[in-house]
């Protein structure tokens, strides 16, 4: 008599909702929010339907730990383990990097916006998610504003800056081929420069 070979394999607890949210990363990169089916997400992920609610309650918990860890490469770069404060033009530099601008990143936040607007899961991640994002903002430009003597409202001008960055993501997730991040770059300094002063980094020859 022979057995057969399990239908799923045995993983920790922590190792298959991480795998989860990963397949769930992938299918909302290949195919944006209509891809984030419980059917295409535990095909990818090798796990049994139950395994969503035991983990995460249900597709929508899902999708809020999906956002979390779409946030995270993001939040990871702007907050300096050590305390200290990202330098306002970095900061920048990095929101208009090429790994944001990938094809599979954009695809994920416009899949994910649409959510935020409705579904009280992803709402409440967002918020605590978008709170943090803004407090490095802000402080990087009250360093900035105490640096240059200008006066500034580093609050109301983080929200400002997100808003922006967040439109030309937008913009770029739309049409990559026509907003790249160097002209997207270039389009927000020429808004931001004339109230921040001068943030281009000088290129080294």
């Amino acid at each position: 008599m022979t057995t057969s070979e399990p239908r799923f394999r045995r993983y920790a607890a922590e190792v298959r909702a991480q795998m989860l949210v990963e397949a769930g990363l992938a299918c909302l990169a290949a195919g944006g929010i209509r891809a984030f089916t419980v059917d295409n997400i535990c095909k990818a992920a090798g796990a049994s339907r139950g395994l969503i609610t035991h983990h995460f309650g249900s597709k929508d918990g899902l999708l809020a730990a999906v956002y979390a860890a779409a946030y995270q490469p993001l939040l990871a770069a702007i907050e300096p383990s050590d305390g200290s404060v990202p330098e306002l033009t970095a900061l920048l530099d990095h929101m208009f990097s090429e790994a944001n601008y990938s094809r599979d990143s954009l695809n994920v936040w416009l899949a994910i916006w649409g959510e935020a607007a409705t579904n009280p899961a992803v709402q409440a991640e967002h918020r605590a998610l978008y709170g943090r994002f803004r407090k490095v903002v802000a402080a990087s430009i009250r360093a900035h504003g105490e640096a240059r003597g200008l006066r500034l409202n580093p609050e109301a001008l983080a929200a400002a800056v997100i808003g922006l960055v967040d439109g030309l993501w937008l913009e770029a997730s739309i049409d990559p081929a026509g907003l790249s991040p160097e002209r997207a770059r270039a389009a927000a300094l020429l808004l931001l420069e004339p109230v921040l002063g001068h943030l281009r980094q000088e290129r080294a020859a």
